[in-house]
């Protein structure tokens, strides 16, 4: 229960001046026809993966690698418009990518 709902509950009497607004849970992402290409590298000899492709504004695809991170529970970065995350995650990455409407392409292996 949030705390309009509680206010509601004491206050029933009470009309609010402010209409009420609907949020949205998910973030509003660009969606292209372009597919995204979904790469594996070693670098270092570390094992990583790489989503480029994205056509879109670069907050867009910020907004994307945070997400990703956080679901996959990985590092990574946002370099020369490339996503850069830890480890071979290529399958989840693209069954994530797939829900969210995005075109996915693996390249290599």
């Amino acid at each position: 229960m949030d705390l309009q709902n509680q206010l509601k509950n004491l206050f029933p009497d009470h009309v609010s001046s402010e209409p009420e607004q609907e949020i949205s849970d998910e973030n509003q992402i660009w969606l292209q026809d372009e597919p995204l290409l979904c790469k594996y590298e070693k670098r270092k000899g570390k094992p990583t993966t790489i989503i480029a492709g994205y056509t879109g504004a670069d907050e867009d695809f910020k907004k994307l690698a945070k997400e990703l991170k956080t679901k996959l529970s990985v590092g990574g970065s946002f370099k020369n418009d490339e996503i850069i995350l830890q480890g071979d995650y290529r399958d989840q990455i693209m069954s994530m990518l797939k829900e969210k409407g995005f075109k996915v392409k693996r390249v290599g292996g």
